[in-house]
């Protein structure tokens, strides 16, 4: 059995999104920078470091037992919602209307980066990829109430594969809107000899 080494992508974060009241549903602020702390973005709802378990996690924990919150962030790329946005025939889907809290641009198929991966910004800032982020029915209402016409493909459908990951804070910092990042994955594959 050979281990290949590790391997690491390089991309750029083009967006910087904080939802700062839930009564808003998944709209998010565009920002230039954000605070980057233990819980998550700094005034983000769904920031924490823990938080009531939800149907994810059925199977484990009763639903709203306290636990550890390792979807602080959803993350997005560039690329991929483009691509949702040409199947759902719209002219774009923005990042805001998705609950994204982070867009990268550069690192194809975002979404299927491995769990455990870490995104390495050059300041030092470093997120933990928990998992992909399923699609759900939320973000094709508001993509339909922004739409110039009729969505073609519901988003949950367009989506599968390339609604990108949720992941948790290891190191905080400062993030700042164009700054560059690594996306290192730890064991790239293990294949038998």
């Amino acid at each position: 059995m050979a281990i290949l080494k590790p391997s690491a992508h390089y991309g750029t974060a083009s967006h910087i999104l904080v939802n700062e009241d839930r009564a808003t549903g998944l709209d998010s602020t565009v920002r230039q920078s954000v605070t980057v702390t233990f819980a998550g973005f700094e005034g983000e709802t769904h920031g924490g470091l823990t938080r009531p378990s939800c149907g994810r996690v059925k199977a484990q924990y009763p639903r709203g037992t306290e636990i550890r919150n390792t979807r602080q962030i959803t993350i997005v790329s560039q690329e991929e919602l483009d691509e949702i946005a040409t199947t759902m025939g719209v002219a774009v889907v923005k990042p805001e209307w998705v609950g994204a809290n982070l867009v990268v641009v550069g690192i194809p198929n975002f979404t299927k980066t491995p769990p455990s991966s870490r995104i390495i910004f050059d300041n030092d800032v470093s997120l933990v990829v928990d998992m992909e982020n399923g699609p759900c029915v939320h973000p094709g209402k508001v993509i339909a109430q922004h739409a110039e016409n009729d969505v073609l493909v519901p988003f949950a459908k367009a989506a599968l594969g390339k609604r990108g990951v949720t992941a948790w804070v290891e190191r905080p910092g400062t993030l700042t809107l164009g700054e560059r990042c690594r996306l290192h994955v730890p064991i790239a594959t293990v294949q038998s000899t």
